[in-house]
């Protein structure tokens, strides 16, 4: 990056004056020399042309010739974990398994999102959901990584190379609470209760600290609604995350592809807010790895058709993402022709993904035209002609996004494959604070997506997988579940020793 000089200054001013944004340094004379400092460092980040590409095309999105022509993926693009046959479960299994004793497998975490919406301030994965461990999001999925390790050790030729590393995109306002949360580290934005529950841990959660790698997604600038950078203050650009489809352009900017490049050709990616997600899971990668595929998703069978969620779809022949609201009502209802009582479209998208190695590094400059989306908010901004902060009461500017599966309908059919799995054993996202309680501790309404859908979801699966090798659970847990560690077990595989036993504790 350059220095900051008076003639790097005259060269970015330049940029931004020929994107149209000169009005940025309105104010940049009467700042003090660090306030400067920062501010060229900031705008530095910032490609105003891309921005402006970015913008336009959100706001006049290419045409589609013709009747869009929608249909579920082919079968040769499709596998399901409820209807596959045992053997290829297993044959899937081995081969992941056998990819991460060579240390070929690297795992991506979706990390950028504060708990604002559950009432916390901290990174979402650091939430603690009230399991009676009081694992947080982040331990639990840390604790899978070693489970899943320690099984391909047991099996590679080197156990020494069975080991995934972890990188974890954060943003800007998470990045630093959730270095210090990995190294254990006090937390403002938590609880003393948390913070002592924290302390109480390991570092990094037992992992090796070099193999886990915290990086930033990057932002955009807010923009008017006549297509002008807003500023937060006289010497600060207004700016959002730029979506979970900034991942891509994150992986180069920040050396995350240099850092894999020598061992690593399988990348599992995944939601940090998705407590069941079977981090780095050997059946999905070596499902996706012997369809030689450039990018595999999970989905879940949606569960009626008025569910309002995203389809994993073919749309003109290739794979794509279309959103609830996008479909009409005829074809929300469709029942599949070949499985009667099923809907025809029902690929629910988890944002849960397989990547080739070989294809996030090809993407070159193709990062940049992730197709922008358009979010109107209402957003304070500096005022350069009053000299003062505004704090809007109506929609004002714009937020650009990138989707992360925006890339897809890039693809051919057969560089694209979805593989079904079970929403009870797989994905319970945590989107929503609790509801209210009654004064006799029931909620006022169904919990949905929330701290206690996630707690439960993880107690009923050490239930059933406790039960499925003969044992009985009589411990009073209030949900009447059972906490199985991601430690004693990463999918119910090892639990034998329980068979015809009555557990009695609340976590084993």
């Amino acid at each position: 990056m350059p220095e900051f000089t008076p003639a790097e200054v005259q060269n970015l001013k330049a940029q931004y004056e020929k994107a149209g944004q000169g009005h940025v340094f309105t104010y940049f004379d009467s700042l003090g020399e660090s306030e400067q400092k920062a501010f060229f460092e900031q705008l530095q980040k910032v490609d105003p042309a891309r921005v402006q590409k970015l913008r336009d095309l959100a706001l006049n999105p290419p045409k589609e010739e013709g009747q869009a022509v929608v249909e579920p993926l082919p079968d040769s693009a499709n596998a399901s974990i409820i209807d596959s046959k045992p053997e290829d479960i297993e044959r899937w299994y081995n081969l992941g398994l056998e990819l991460i004793g060579k240390g070929e497998v690297a795992v991506v975490l979706l990390a950028g999102g504060q708990g604002t919406r559950l009432g916390s301030k901290a990174p979402k994965g650091c939430f603690d959901i009230k399991l009676p461990s009081h694992k947080s999001l982040f331990q639990i999925q840390a604790e899978r990584i070693l489970k899943i390790q320690k099984l391909a050790a047991e099996r590679a030729a080197d156990p020494s190379k069975a080991i995934i590393p972890w990188f974890i995109m954060t943003s800007g306002p998470t990045r630093g609470p959730t270095e210090k949360f990995f190294k254990k580290e006090k937390l403002d934005e938590l609880s003393d209760e948390e913070n002592a529950n924290r302390a109480k841990g390991q570092p990094y959660f037992g992992l090796d600290p070099k193999n886990v790698t915290i990086f930033e997604q990057g932002v955009l600038p807010c923009i008017t609604n006549d297509g002008k950078f807003m500023l937060a203050s006289k010497g600060k650009l207004a700016v959002a995350p730029d979506g979970n489809g900034g991942l891509y352009k994150a992986l180069q900017d920040e050396g995350v592809l240099d850092k894999m490049r020598p061992n690593i050709k399988h990348i599992h990616a995944y939601c940090v807010d998705n407590c069941l997600a079977k981090v780095a899971d050997p059946v999905f990668i070596g499902f996706a790895a012997e369809k030689k595929v450039q990018i595999a998703t999970k989905v879940v069978r949606k569960r009626d058709a008025k569910e309002s969620v995203g389809l994993i779809i073919q749309k003109n022949g290739k794979p794509d993402v279309v959103e609830y609201s996008e479909i009409d009502d005829a074809t929300r209802q469709a029942t599949d022709p070949k499985q009667p009582g099923l809907l025809k479209f029902r690929a629910a998208n988890i944002v849960n993904h397989y990547y080739s190695f070989e294809y996030l590094d090809s993407m070159g400059d193709s990062v940049n035209s992730l197709p922008p989306h358009v979010a109107r908010k209402k957003i304070p901004f500096f005022d350069i002609e009053k000299g003062e902060v505004v704090e809007p009461k109506s929609p004002n500017g714009i937020k650009l996004e990138q989707f992360v599966f925006d890339n897809f309908k890039w693809l051919n059919l057969n560089e694209f494959a979805c593989f079904e799995v079970k929403r009870e054993e797989e994905f319970s996202p945590l989107k929503n604070a609790d509801p209210a309680q009654n004064a006799d501790g029931t909620f006022e309404k169904q919990p949905e997506d929330s701290p206690t859908t996630s707690r439960r979801h993880i107690k009923e699966q050490g239930r059933r997988w406790v039960e499925a090798v003969g044992a009985t659970v009589k411990n009073g847990d209030v949900d009447g579940g059972l906490e199985v560690s991601p430690l004693t077990s990463y999918g119910g595989e090892g639990l034998e020793g329980f068979k015809g036993q009555t557990i009695d504790k609340l976590t084993i």
